[in-house]
């Protein structure tokens, strides 16, 4: 027997316990072993749950035990949890785990504790929910070089921009619509300053290419400023506006990543990845594209990536499984060098000036917005982008990046 701990009782705690508890017989077979969850640590009481039985306020109650083997984390947040993951990883104990800022801050650490400990400490569905994506470049994808990794990674961003596109509806509109329905938090800063997608970025580039990505050192710009007029631009244009963690490996060994709005073409895989979905587009020298799409957010898909840990952690209780992460730090190519094409909203009265500081930029005109227009440059640094617009000045109304 297999005996696990989960640590928080909210959201994918008790979709944890759930899933292991409606598809235990198939969960023990795949396992080769029961799993069993012995402890759920909560500050909360839970009156008529049947976890009452096994509910717990004291971690060291956890920790001590030698019958534990597994300790799931999903309180989210970096404390108390990396606290609480660092004492189970050095008492012995595999650790799976859903929280992707503890992941992407600490990751790098308790990855090292974990090899030298010769156990696992498991992260799947820190990305993407329930898109098996972390699994796919540890394991299916190692006989490829991995160049590019791009994804919409946060499903509340994707929700709203979505909701603006078909409905024409302002961002604070759509805010407030996707907290009533519980995608966006009461504070949704993570969520649409693009922070989330950062942290989520930020692992995926690690492990695709086994160097280490700070998120910190990441550039991410959220989704705040986009407006019903960019929307209407895209429409025109055959595109549609998403919210993107990208990060490209160069042929000198250099690497960028970032975050951020971009425009995208229908030949995009990424075109019809609508409402609150997630997916990850990969390229690599021998498997050319491939995406991966799913639920990226929900109790149970979340949950079920969790599990699936809990059964590769269960079937490698004293083996470290091999990743491709790596603590050398990447390489970052500064962001002014990094080219690009960019979608750029100008006044009207500075159209000509712009025709002329962008090179014979082609206008993009719409009746209903007589006192402006819009053109997307050619293929140009961040840099040289930057000193084009500046001398445009506040005749700029708004930018995005393009993504081909």
């Amino acid at each position: 027997m297999i005996n696990v701990a989960v640590l928080g009782y909210g959201t994918v705690g008790s979709g944890v316990v759930e899933v292991i508890n409606t598809n235990h017989e198939s969960i023990n077979k795949r396992a080769g072993q029961e799993i069993n969850v012995k402890y759920v640590l909560d500050l909360r009481d839970f009156p008529g749950d049947p976890v009452e039985k096994i509910l717990v306020h004291d971690y060291e109650q956890i920790v001590n035990d030698p019958e534990v083997d597994i300790v799931v984390e999903v309180m989210g947040g970096v404390e108390p949890a990396y606290t609480f993951v660092k004492k189970a990883l050095l008492a012995g104990k595999n650790v799976c785990t859903s929280n992707k800022a503890l992941v992407a801050d600490k990751g790098r650490e308790l990855m090292d504790i974990a090899r030298e400990k010769s156990i696992n400490f498991l992260f799947e569905a820190s990305c993407g929910g329930g898109i098996p994506i972390i699994r796919v470049i540890n394991s299916s994808l190692t006989g490829d070089e991995i160049d590019e990794v791009t994804g919409i990674l946060n499903g509340t961003t994707n929700y709203m921009l979505y909701k603006m596109s078909t409905e024409g509806c302002e961002f604070d509109t759509v805010l407030k619509e996707a907290q009533q329905k519980g995608y966006a938090e009461a504070d949704p800063t993570a969520d649409v300053e693009g922070y989330d997608a950062c942290r989520k970025i930020a692992i995926l580039s690690s492990l695709a290419y086994s160097e280490y990505f700070d998120y910190k050192d990441i550039y991410t710009e959220g989704i705040t400023k986009i407006t019903p007029e960019d929307m209407e631009y895209a429409a025109k244009l055959g595109r549609t506006i998403k919210l993107l963690g990208t990060s490209r490996r160069n042929a000198d060994g250099t690497c960028y990543a970032m975050v951020a709005p971009f425009l995208i073409g229908r030949d995009s895989p990424l075109y019809s990845v609508n409402d609150v979905f997630n997916a990850v587009f990969v390229h690599g020298n021998m498997l050319g594209d491939a995406m991966f799409y799913g639920s990226g957010a929900g109790k149970l898909p979340t949950a079920s990536a969790v599990v699936g840990d809990i059964v590769d952690a269960a079937k490698h209780l004293h083996t470290n499984i091999f990743t491709n992460w790596n603590s050398t730090p990447a390489k970052l190519r500064p962001l002014d060098q990094v080219s690009g094409r960019f979608f750029v909203r100008v006044k009207k009265e500075a159209a000509e000036e712009a025709k002329e500081v962008f090179e014979n930029a082609e206008m993009i005109c719409l009746d209903q917005l007589p006192e402006e227009c819009a053109f997307i440059t050619t293929d140009m640094t961040q840099g040289e982008f930057c000193a084009k617009a500046e001398k445009l000045g506040d005749k700029v109304l708004a930018k995005i990046r393009v993504k081909d």
